[in-house]
């Protein structure tokens, strides 16, 4: 009879454990690689340093097109993170551009600003509600 309630109690757990599993939101690896590169320009271009910006506008671009190419996961309205990840890649393209044509710090902190908020917009807009 003991051994028959610890497998029952291992049972429950195990399917416990696995429908919260299912229930948490993804880990989307192609995000997590745009942010990084997000953060490290967005926010010193916040303090007026401008030089990872421009050092790392072509990797940013390139982060951007691997999200896009990505599988969108189940937890994220597809529709709609498909056309954000679209401005996306075409306000990257316009910054990479921007950088390189070598425009003054202002149109560049214009640029990136737009690019991090469509970053957020897909982060948290584009979720789907949790039930």
């Amino acid at each position: 009879m003991n051994k028959k309630i610890k497998l029952l109690t291992v049972a429950l757990l195990a399917t416990v454990s696995i429908a919260f599993a299912q229930k948490a939101k993804s880990t989307w690896t192609e995000m997590k690689t745009f942010h990084s590169y997000m953060s490290s320009t967005f926010h010193p271009v916040e303090e007026g340093d401008f030089a990872p910006l421009k050092a790392k506008a072509d990797s940013l671009l390139i982060a951007a097109n691997l999200w896009q190419a990505s599988a969108i996961p189940g937890d994220f309205k597809p529709v709609e993170t498909k056309a954000a990840l679209s401005k996306l890649v075409a306000k990257c393209q316009v910054i990479q551009k921007a950088v390189a044509s070598k425009k003054p710090n202002e149109k560049l902190k214009m640029l990136i600003t737009e690019a991090h908020d469509i970053f957020h917009t897909i982060a948290g807009e584009c979720r789907k509600a949790e039930d």
